[in-house]
């Protein structure tokens, strides 16, 4: 079946397998539902290099993590040669809508890109702070937490943006303008991890020991460095649910009722009722890292 996107078609094969069995969702749902989103979802992967996670079978069968190019993905998905420790690597990447359909034909169903661009992938231009709450951590909690997080960011005049993760926590993302090296990036959000941990230590952690993260809220940090991704608003999640990022304003937050609210059934339902995209104006922020010893 073909899948149309603005006047071009990508062939979806196998429109008809199941690709979510608990809602009986199929390739071609997944297909359509990235079809809708592309306006928005684009403006988010466009231009990043792209790490995917691909379930040729359904969920729960046989998903991978992709991290480089293994080619012959479609001819409107190009790589991205990068230099890590490891050796030179290349990554995927796209700059359209027909690119973002092919790795939906390749069995994609999570995005995630990098906080840098493919032009510039040694300096970051987002900055994201991952809430990630412990066993019997109320969801409650966790969206006081973004909210703290992001009054701390505005004190030192930071702008900041929210999105679901379409698993059991929050994303709080600040673009930067012009880009920074990864080094410094990397400090700055470890920083402001430690500030709340030192203002809260009942609630709030900033390493991954699992031991010290019970009941509290890991603020992780860690997905600031070179190679690290974050899913993308807009994502599916290889999850039984067929969860969805969503980014949100801020003053949606209250209507939130569950960290798993969005979903592949519901999710267009509410980007069709919104005013407009949360997220519209985050690439055009000018903003810059402050001395945090000033501030």
């Amino acid at each position: 079946m073909e899948t149309a996107m603005n006047g071009k078609s990508v062939v979806i094969t196998h429109p008809d397998r199941i690709v979510f069995p608990d809602g009986g969702l199929t390739k071609q749902d997944v297909a359509d539902y990235y079809n809708a989103v592309a306006p928005w979802l684009l403006a988010q992967v466009c231009g990043r290099p792209l790490s995917i996670v691909r379930c040729p079978q359904g969920v729960g069968d046989g998903c991978f993590f992709q991290k480089h190019s293994t080619g012959g993905i479609g001819k409107h998905v190009r790589t991205v040669p990068i230099s890590e420790k490891s050796g030179r690597h290349h990554y995927l990447c796209i700059d359209d809508a027909e690119g973002l359909l092919e790795l939906v034909q390749m069995n994609t169903l999570e995005f995630h890109p990098w906080g840098a661009r493919s032009d510039d992938p040694e300096r970051a231009d987002r900055i994201v702070f991952d809430l990630d709450p412990g066993p019997s951590v109320p969801w409650g909690e966790v969206k006081r937490a973004a909210r703290r997080l992001h009054r701390r960011l505005e004190s030192i005049e930071l702008q900041s943006f929210l999105r679901t993760t379409g698993g059991k926590g929050l994303h709080v993302v600040v673009p930067l303008r012009p880009a920074v090296a990864w080094d410094a990036v990397k400090l700055f959000a470890r920083a402001i991890a430690e500030a709340m941990v030192e203002a809260d230590a009942e609630r709030f952690v900033s390493v991954a020991d699992k031991n010290q993260r019970k009941g509290r809220i890991f603020i992780d940090w860690l997905r600031n460095a070179h190679g690290a991704t974050s899913i993308a608003s807009y994502s599916l999640r290889a999850r039984p649910a067929a969860g969805v990022a969503m980014p949100l304003a801020w003053e949606d937050l209250s209507r939130v009722r569950k960290p798993d609210q969005f979903t592949l059934k519901n999710a267009m339902t509410w980007i069709e009722k919104r005013d407009s995209d949360p997220w519209a104006d985050i690439a055009s922020i000018e903003q810059s890292l402050p001395d945090l010893e000033e501030s």
